[in-house]
Parts: structure tokens; C-alpha cells; sequence
């Protein structure tokens, strides 16, 4: 399955509905498939990338949750724009999405956060993301502080929330073994999307 042929006659008119249609091949098969890497970059484009967990994606974007205060949310007030990157090895995929970022409105980060386990709500009130801290333990009475303070109920902090990436670009990258990879680039033009074949 990993050098299948991705062909012409193959892609779809959407780029959103070829993504669904990979997204759909990838359970199962993929043993973490929401995970993709984040790039950003500060105002004067020195770059930088890690991996999230995807949420959501729908018409409106791709969605992600962080702090806004780690090294990305600082890059993304700077610089709202991104690039993601899903690499489905097992099946010979990779699935690239550019575009503007926008932060979620605070009752759409809320409802996200009410549904995280208390660990990870606990987790994202503790840590103040990407900052030098001295050692795991600190992290550990911390997280019990708070619970013993706080028990359940636990908002979610005015620094943390949701990222959405409105998608301008999509690259659909299928692997074949003669090294010749089938690649489909989606742009938008106006309201419509231009589809074209690059070369691998």
C-alpha cells in the first residue's frame, strides 16, 4: 500500500474531501494519525517546528491547542501564519497545509479544554510552556498544589486556548518505490481551487 499510485484520475476536485479521504485510510492502519508537525516563525522568519495533536478540521480550518504564551504562540502573534505536516509512513503519505492562523474564540477554546481529562487540564494551568524551569519534581508539586487547591474544577486559563489554520495551499504527497512520488498541489484562486501535478 505504501507505493500505491496516486494518479490523476485519483484526486479530488477539494482538497478538504481528498484530506478526509486519506484522514479516513489512515485509522487503524496509522498508529497516531492527528499528529502533525506545527511549523512557525518569528517576524523576521527564522523558523521553527514541533509536533500537536490535531482537533479538528472542517471547512473552517485545521484546528490545534496550545499556551499562547510557548515559543509558537509568541511566533504566531508575531507572524500568523503556518505550515503543517502529516507524515503517514505505514502508508507511503504525507499531507502538507499552509495558511494564515487565527486563535479560537475563547467559547470554543472553553468547550475543548471542559473535555481534556484533569491531568491535561491540570498540566496546561502548571506549565508555563517552553521557559527554563529547574526540575521535573517542581513541575510534579506544582500539578499537586493546584489539585488540592482546586479539585475538578478546573477553567481553562485565559493564556491557553485554540489555533485554527485556514488552509491556502495543501500538498498530497503519495511515495512510490522508483522514487518517482506522485505530488498534488491544491492552491486557492478566488473561490475555487487549482489543482496541478509536481514533479517529485
Amino acid at each position: 500500500m505504501r507505493a500505491q499510485p496516486f494518479l490523476e484520475s485519483d484526486a479530488l476536485g477539494d482538497p478538504l474531501e481528498q484530506f478526509r479521504r486519506w484522514w479516513q485510510d489512515a485509522q487503524g492502519v496509522v498508529p497516531l494519525p492527528e499528529a502533525m508537525a506545527v511549523a512557525t516563525a518569528t517576524a523576521d522568519g527564522a523558523p521553527s517546528v514541533r509536533m500537536v495533536l490535531l482537533k479538528q478540521a472542517d471547512e473552517r480550518g485545521f484546528v490545534f491547542h496550545t499556551n499562547y504564551e510557548s515559543r509558537k504562540g509568541r511566533e504566531l502573534t508575531a507572524n500568523p501564519r503556518a505550515a503543517l505536516l502529516f507524515h503517514w509512513y505505514e502508508l507511503g503519505r504525507q499531507v502538507r497545509i499552509e495558511g494564515a492562523v487565527e486563535q479560537l474564540a475563547d467559547e470554543e477554546s472553553d468547550r475543548y479544554f471542559e473535555t481534556r481529562p484533569l491531568s491535561g487540564r491540570l498540566s496546561a494551568w502548571i506549565s508555563r510552556q517552553s521557559e527554563a524551569i529547574p526540575s521535573r519534581e517542581e513541575l510534579e508539586e506544582r500539578v499537586e498544589t493546584l489539585r488540592q487547591h482546586l479539585g475538578e474544577e478546573l477553567i481553562r486559563p485565559d493564556f491557553w486556548g485554540g489555533y485554527r489554520l485556514i488552509a491556502e495551499t495543501y500538498e498530497f504527497w503519495q511515495h512510490r518505490d522508483d522514487r518517482l512520488h506522485d505530488r498534488f498541489q491544491y492552491r486557492r484562486d478566488g473561490d475555487r481551487w487549482v489543482r496541478e501535478r509536481l514533479a517529485p
